[in-house]
């Protein structure tokens, strides 16, 4: 049950975010083994000021395109699957919608399976 955040400047349309968030879910599908309909992403615009990032850190060169994404999931992932799931991502937001790969930041938040409750006040993992 991930649970992704993406976060980008404000301004693109209704099109753009739902490439990315469908690239996003197909990789997890692939590659991190998402059962379907498991699919819970919170997407955030922000305004200029809003949006803060250093356009050279690592020797990556970023451009206002960037999107942040966060993904909360299970503490089960092998460093294989990491590292496979964050190319796969890269490859299908530059087919669609047109991101570079400098462009997409990915950052992963483990956590133990009895931190998650889908509803009802139960812990369904634990």
């Amino acid at each position: 049950m991930p649970l992704v955040r993406i976060a980008l400047r404000a301004g693109k349309p209704p099109e753009h975010i739902r490439a990315i968030s469908d690239g996003i879910y197909a990789a997890m599908r692939e590659t991190f083994a998402v059962p379907e309909d498991d699919r819970f992403m919170l997407v955030s615009q922000h305004r200029d000021e809003e949006f803060v990032y250093d356009g050279g850190y690592l020797g990556i060169e970023r451009s206002d395109d960037l999107v942040i994404v966060q993904i909360t999931c299970n503490n089960t992932r092998t460093l294989e699957q990491k590292k496979a799931f964050y190319a796969d991502v890269a490859r299908r937001l530059a087919a669609s919608p047109g991101l570079r790969p400098e462009d997409v930041f990915i950052s992963l938040v483990e956590v133990p399976k009895e931190n998650w409750s889908f509803g009802n006040g139960i812990a369904q993992y634990a």
